[in-house]
């Protein structure tokens, strides 16, 4: 876990028993949102066996796993983060685990796509309260130098979970079934969250910054102010926005083309997809948080220049993988542009963090996300499956490969507005 060091900025080494309390704070969040990231995976996972058994469409595919999840955790997002700015946010958080693990026991339930779309709805106005309150508990356990490394360590449950919803639903698919897999997964969150409201401390607001100023809760207006007062937080919204909807995009159709269009068995998604997209993604958002946490102590440049790179590395290596003709190599070929696809979550998170005030963290932390998820999670899988049953006539089942192939013009417009971004970082960061 992270101790004191010299990311501190200078300042004196915390007693133990606060380093002791952040540490279990970090590691509780994290499983917390492991969980989250597992509940929204195994739907992807399981695409072809539940398509199966309910006759849906690639674009309904997209709505399920995108948008229908995106609306309610977007339209929850921003009225959840301004609770938690406001009252508890660890109990906030156990709350929400609560809710969105009893929704996604019920997908296994369900009969028809409407069905298991209401489900997915619940979720999604579920996980709203779980990440931006706790970034925000986060910010005041750590000092501002250390929060892109410890939010790069935090967002790897994205990639943990991605990891063991790709293994768990490859093994209950043939096993259980995917409506015992959804049960299964249900019941851990249900019980994990009261061990977050027993075992973690609220902290205090802003004990980690230099300057805390009036510990007031800002309005929403004033929140939203901020950025559009600051040049480089439009920019990051921009970026982060395209970025999302590449990440996504990717993340939820990459199983299905490698099953679909490759051929690769349900069975080697267990195997071989689960650790090489676990491996990945950790590597990506890990790598993020750790690169620009080091460089930024030169240059708050750092915040869009590594995210606008791995944008540049993304587009090459992903057209490669999706033209080759078995899934080992496309999968081998896939690693590099898994990883890259979100290096920007870490440095957008902590730079608004970073640029906002302690009363409005959680709030502010949800108007980044709101960009991550309508845009993103909502767009990006659904403009692939309408893209790809567009073709379809054409192409049959290769009309996957070429829906994900569209995706490409917006891996090129995340890293213009992640470059441009660089302009404002030293005037903002001055202020």
């Amino acid at each position: 876990m992270i101790e004191a060091t010299a990311l501190d900025g200078g300042a004196a080494a915390p007693d133990r028993g606060l380093a002791a309390r952040r540490n279990v704070a970090l590691a509780m969040l994290f499983v917390v949102g492991t969980i989250n990231f597992v509940d929204r995976q195994l739907l992807s996972v399981l695409v072809e066996p539940i398509r199966a058994d309910m006759q849906f469409s690639d674009t309904q595919f997209g709505l399920l796993t995108g948008l229908a999840f995106a609306l309610f955790y977007a339209a929850m997002g921003v009225p959840v983060a301004m609770v938690a700015d406001r009252w508890n946010r660890i109990k906030l958080i156990g709350i929400a685990c609560v809710v969105w693990s009893g929704f996604t026991a019920a997908c296994g339930m369900v009969s028809n796509f409407w069905q298991l779309a209401a489900m997915r709805f619940g979720v999604g106005a579920g996980e709203a309260g779980g990440t931006a309150p706790s970034l925000s508990v986060l910010a005041d356990y750590y000092p501002p130098a250390q929060r892109p490394l410890v939010i790069g360590l935090f967002t790897l449950n994205g990639p943990f979970g991605v990891f063991v919803g790709a293994a768990f639903g490859g093994w209950a698919a043939s096993t259980i079934g995917w409506r015992g897999a959804f049960l299964v997964i249900g019941a851990v969150g249900i019980v994990v969250a009261p061990l977050l409201i027993w075992l973690v401390r609220e902290p205090a607001r802003g004990q980690m910054d230099a300057q805390t100023g009036d510990d007031t809760p800002l309005p929403i207006g004033q929140t939203l102010a901020m950025f559009a007062r600051r040049r480089s937080l439009r920019m990051v919204m921009i970026g982060s926005g395209m970025a999302a909807f590449v990440s996504y995009g990717m993340l939820n159709w990459i199983p299905a083309f490698l099953m679909r269009v490759q051929g690769m068995p349900l069975s080697a998604m267990a195997t071989w997809f689960a650790p090489a997209a676990g491996i990945t993604f950790g590597i990506g958002i890990l790598g993020g948080g750790w690169l620009v946490s080091r460089a930024a102590r030169k240059s708050p440049r750092a915040y869009g220049t590594i995210p606008a790179f791995a944008a540049a590395v993304l587009i090459p290596t992903f057209i490669a993988a999706l033209l080759v003709d078995s899934w080992q190599l496309s999968l081998a070929l896939m690693l590099v542009p898994m990883a890259a696809c979100i290096v920007y979550v870490a440095p957008a998170l902590a730079l608004v963090q970073n640029l906002t005030a302690p009363r409005s963290r959680a709030t502010a932390s949800a108007v980044l996300m709101l960009m991550f998820n309508i845009v993103g999670l909502g767009l990006g899988p659904l403009f692939v499956g309408m893209i790809s049953d567009a073709l379809k006539p054409e192409y049959g089942d290769e009309s996957l490969r070429w829906a994900l192939m569209a995706i490409i013009p917006f891996a090129v417009a995340a890293g213009v507005a992640q470059y441009a971004m660089t302009r404002h970082l030293d005037k903002d960061f001055a202020e």
